[in-house]
């Protein structure tokens, strides 16, 4: 998979103490909330706007990745390693995040329901759209309260607040008076064409460092810090380390009242804000540390089912 930038980890490790973060500077801190800690969680992914089936396979191998037994020294190490780091945060039951993940079900609004340019608020009117009962023949998820998780994803030509200037993508809980009941949820846009050196790093040139933010290009490019896309799409393998990211936010502080550091929960620093650009040794200071190489000189660190990295 696409270098989940979640923790600076060993992954070989399962010290408990890892599970602090990389940071000696920040006091991460448990504030008494639950985390995603259901048997099963089932993850309901809305696809938002118009989307190529290549683009939905990756994402979709990634997310079944992370409950899948690693089988073969060649698969070491991968996404579910990786995931159980992040099981590590418990609540005040001793319950620790779930570790099994299943896709239960997809919603394609290809009709763009809510226009293409959103607000956050949107985000959850578009889950409403999904789970709706209506007359139509249009098959809709189900709301569930008890062990959902919902996943947005926006595709190239949709535009949404504060996307590309402050966020790649963000979590939160819906409403009940909006959506009928408060159920986790998380949001990732799709940056290959937008902001593809804000979102899509290391992927991607940033603009500050002259690049413009164009597409890496592997072992033409000249950049250290630029790699070519280990899955073939520098916006959809961005996507990956971003969904990483909230994934592990939203499951280790769902409601906002869990794990995080700082006074305002409003602007917290989760566990995933912990190591932002660092994907493997060494990393930091805005280089991203180092990875696996694939035959043709992308980079990756960790690997996924069906062949994914």
């Amino acid at each position: 998979m696409a270098h989940p930038q979640q923790m600076k980890i060993n992954q070989n490790d399962d010290h408990e103490d890892d599970y602090e973060g990389s940071s000696n500077l920040v006091n991460l801190q448990y504030h008494m909330g639950p985390v995603l800690a259901s048997k099963v969680l089932d993850l309901y992914i809305i696809w938002y706007g118009n989307w190529k089936p290549t683009h939905q396979t990756i994402i979709r191998d990634f997310l079944n990745s992370l409950s899948s037994d690693v089988s073969s020294s060649s698969s070491i190490p991968s996404v579910s390693d990786w995931w159980k780091t992040v099981r590590l945060y418990t609540d005040q039951t001793g319950a620790n995040v779930t570790d099994t993940l299943t896709l239960s079900g997809d919603y394609h609004d290809t009709t763009y329901s809510h226009g293409a340019a959103l607000t956050r608020m949107d985000i959850q009117s578009i889950i409403k759209t999904a789970t709706s009962d209506d007359d139509t023949l249009k098959r809709k998820l189900p709301l569930n309260s008890q062990s959902g998780l919902y996943l947005v994803l926006t595709s190239y030509d949709v535009k949404v607040q504060d996307f590309c200037r402050a966020v790649c993508g963000f979590h939160y809980f819906t409403f009940p008076t909006l959506v009928g009941a408060t159920i986790p949820y998380f949001w990732v846009g799709y940056s290959g064409t937008q902001c593809p050196g804000i979102c899509a790093f290391p992927f991607a040139q940033p603009k500050y460092n002259g690049g413009g933010g164009s597409a890496g290009g592997g072992l033409n490019n000249p950049s250290r810090n630029v790699m070519g896309p280990p899955n073939g799409d520098v916006g959809v393998d961005g996507m990956i380390s971003v969904i990483a990211h909230e994934l592990a936010e939203v499951s280790s502080n769902p409601l906002v009242n869990a794990w995080y550091a700082g006074d305002d929960p409003i602007a917290p620093t989760e566990i995933a804000d912990l190591c932002v650009g660092v994907y493997g040794s060494g990393g930091g200071g805005g280089y991203v540390g180092k990875t696996y190489k694939d035959e043709l000189g992308n980079g990756y660190n960790l690997n996924g089912v069906n062949g994914s990295s």
